[in-house]
C-alpha cells in the first residue's frame, strides 16, 4: 500500500530524523511512502491548497508564526480522514489533541519503535477508513462510507443510520452489524454505536462527541465500557 505522509517541522535536525524513520518504517512493513517535509504550518497549508490527499501528517507543535494545534485545528474543518500526529517537547498540549481527533503524541526525542507503532495503528486506521456500507435507497445504491457512521437505531422492520445525513432502511440490526467492523458495539437489542465516536459513558447514556446522547439499557454499560477500554 501507498501512503502519502508530511512532516511539518521547523527544526531542520528533527525533520530530518523523523524522515529517516519514516522511510526505515516503509521498507520494514513492505509500505510505498511519498514524503513531504514542511518547514512552517503556513508552507504546508499553502501546498495543502493545491494537493489535499495526504494520509498521515507527523506535526510539530511548537513551531513559528502558527503552531502545529492551530495548524490541525484548521485541517480538520475539510479532512476528517487524515491521521494527525502530534510531536512534541512538552506534555502540556495534550488536552488539545481531542478537539483535532489526533491520533497520538509523540514526545520528542522521539523513539523507533514508539514511531512505527503509532504509523502501524495509522495504517490499520487508514485502511478501515476505505470500508464503504451500500444501501439500497428509493431504488438506487448509496455509498457511506463505515468511519462516518455515528450510530444506527432500530424501529420496528427498519434500521436508521446516522452518518453525515440519516438513511433508513428495511433490514434487521443484526444484518447491519455484519456489515460492519470492530469499531461498533451492540448496546442492547436496537443501538450500534460506533466506539469512536464515544466521549463519555454513564450508567443511563451513552454521550457522542457531538452531543448527541443514547439511552443506555440497565445492565449494558459494564460491556460498552470494557468495549471501549479494549478498543484503546
Amino acid at each position: 500500500m501507498q501512503y502519502r505522509i508530511a512532516i511539518c517541522d521547523d527544526a531542520p535536525a528533527d525533520q530530518q530524523y523523523i524522515a529517516g524513520l519514516v522511510d526505515r518504517w516503509a521498507e520494514q512493513r513492505g509500505h510505498a511512502v511519498k514524503l513531504d517535509r514542511f518547514p512552517s504550518a503556513e508552507s504546508f497549508l499553502f501546498h495543502y491548497a493545491e494537493e489535499k490527499n495526504y494520509d498521515i501528517l507527523l506535526l510539530d507543535i511548537e513551531m513559528g508564526a502558527m503552531d502545529g494545534v492551530s495548524l490541525a485545528k484548521e485541517l480538520r474543518q475539510d479532512n476528517d480522514t487524515v491521521q494527525i500526529v502530534f510531536i512534541t517537547g512538552y506534555s502540556d498540549y495534550i488536552a488539545e489533541g481531542y478537539e483535532v481527533a489526533a491520533l497520538h503524541y509523540l514526545m520528542k526525542p522521539v523513539h523507533e519503535e514508539k514511531l512505527f507503532a503509532v504509523l502501524d495503528r495509522a495504517a490499520e486506521k487508514l485502511h478501515k477508513n476505505e470500508k464503504v456500507l451500500m444501501l439500497e435507497l428509493s431504488g438506487e445504491m448509496v455509498r457511506v462510507p463505515v468511519y462516518q457512521i455515528r450510530y444506527a437505531e432500530v424501529y420496528g422492520n427498519y434500521v436508521t443510520i446516522h452518518g453525515r445525513a440519516d438513511y433508513t432502511v428495511k433490514m434487521t440490526l443484526g444484518k447491519l452489524e455484519e456489515q460492519l467492523d470492530d469499531r461498533f458495539y451492540r448496546a442492547g437489542r436496537s443501538v450500534l454505536v460506533n466506539l469512536t465516536q464515544v466521549s463519555r459513558v454513564t450508567r443511563t447514556e451513552i454521550r457522542l462527541t457531538d452531543g448527541t446522547a443514547i439511552p443506555l439499557p440497565r445492565g449494558a454499560y459494564d460491556g460498552i465500557h470494557r468495549a471501549i477500554i479494549n478498543m484503546g
